[in-house]
């Protein structure tokens, strides 16, 4: 291993997240006084930014406001869903030559860590040395080799108090309320819809995931069996729900043709008709069958506020920021090239680790919910799940009580 001289680019993509600016300012903060590192650029959105050689200058920047900026939510460098092409590889070695960028760090999730992959193998065939590392990070929590990633814990977060104010707001009169949540092949993020429960009647009653085969008949019969017990029934459910044949449920309830980016990924929360449709479906069951009259429903799809919402978890801000400084830590080691990873060292007391890993173990790969985080019945979380998000996602404000035992006696 050798410690090359030369410039240094950080760029992020996909989708923003509460803390992705701490993982960028950690990996500047990590270069900003090595000497064999002899300027620090921002690409802004992404690897278009290297190619338009549209990139800031993060050295003039002062440390106070990068630090204010690793605080802000999404990305102050912009992003992009490019996936670059054999043109495009070649425009960005030209790049890299002319401004001999030596050091490569890109921040994202599954796309990114594929789009770093293709860029490094190019670099190696045409023979010019770079050293590539990717920072983890997405909110749907689906990075190989890593225990979670940075994003996730500020978006579950926001999902469990979400979830905590939608299932006060569903006690007050009754009925049924469905939210439709981010993960397209992993269930993580709808998963900790679970995390603000606060006794055994706590919504969301329901959790489903992309990891388990989605009947609607079985749901709409779950439905009523809730229902039935509590007079109302809250219910969390992923964007990428599927059937036994993987049919995605939306595609399925959808006569509309879903529309995909460069990476081949379909939107499918961006709409809100996947809770339409199951909303649609449980009042025809319920109304159909009898059990209630007129049922009160409510669908919502929570989209894009569980990324970048401003309430940082403080354990997702302090791990991101040492995630990004490791990396920057592990360029001027002489590593050549990999992913930056959190994995979890103990559960009790919360301890966790950054680890570098072989970037073809994390790039274009798919991590999943572990079976023992969901139950046999596919319908909701297990203990396990709820003790491995619990240490994540921070102190939560404690709700308040009515005693009411002490009523007042009638006349």
């Amino acid at each position: 291993m050798s410690i090359l001289e030369g410039n240094a680019v950080v760029f992020t993509q996909g989708g923003p997240t509460a803390v992705i600016n701490a993982s960028w300012v950690g990996v500047a903060l990590g270069l900003m006084d090595a000497p064999e590192i002899t300027g620090i650029y921002g690409s802004l959105h992404g690897i278009d930014g290297i190619l338009n050689e549209e990139m800031v200058d993060l050295r003039a920047q002062s440390k106070d406001e990068l630090i204010t900026i690793s605080k802000t939510p999404a990305t102050a460098l912009l992003s992009t869903r490019h996936k670059p092409n054999a043109e495009d590889n070649q425009k960005m070695l030209d790049v890299f030559k002319k401004y001999n960028i030596r050091y490569v760090f890109g921040a994202g999730g599954n796309d990114t860590s594929e789009s770093l992959d293709i860029i490094n193998d190019a670099a190696k065939k045409s023979g010019y040395e770079l050293r590539m590392f990717h920072v983890a990070k997405t909110v749907d929590n689906d990075l190989m080799e890593n225990d979670h990633t940075p994003g996730y814990a500020s978006a579950a977060r926001y999902v469990a108090n979400a979830f905590r104010g939608a299932d006060m707001d569903n006690k007050c009169f009754g009925g049924f309320y469905l939210a439709v949540c981010m993960g397209r092949h992993a269930g993580f993020l709808t998963a900790a819809a679970a995390l603000g429960r606060t006794n055994a009647e706590s919504g969301p009653h329901l959790v489903y995931v992309p990891e388990k085969a989605f009947d609607v008949d079985q749901f709409c019969k779950d439905v009523e069996s809730v229902y039935t017990k509590f007079g109302r029934c809250v219910v969390a459910v992923s964007e990428g729900v599927e059937d036994k044949d993987g049919v995605s449920i939306l595609q399925k309830l959808s006569s509309d043709t879903l529309e995909a980016d460069s990476h081949g990924n379909v939107q499918l929360s961006g709409t809100g008709a996947l809770a339409d449709a199951l909303v649609d479906k449980v009042k025809e069951y319920m109304e159909g069958k009898g059990i209630v009259k007129k049922l009160r429903a409510r669908g919502d799809t929570l989209g894009y506020i569980q990324r970048s919402f401003p309430d940082q978890s403080s354990v997702d801000y302090e791990e991101t920021l040492g995630l990004g400084k490791f990396a920057a830590e592990c360029a001027l080691k002489g590593e050549l090239e990999g992913s930056v990873a959190m994995q979890r060292v103990s559960d009790t007391p919360y301890k966790m680790e950054y680890k570098l890993v072989p970037l073809k173990s994390v790039a274009g790969l798919t991590r999943h919910l572990p079976d023992d985080h969901v139950n046999a019945e596919g319908n909701n979380v297990t203990d396990a799940f709820m003790v491995w998000g619990k240490s994540l996602i921070g102190e939560m404000y404690v709700f308040g009580q009515l005693d009411l035992s002490k009523m007042v006696p009638k006349k």
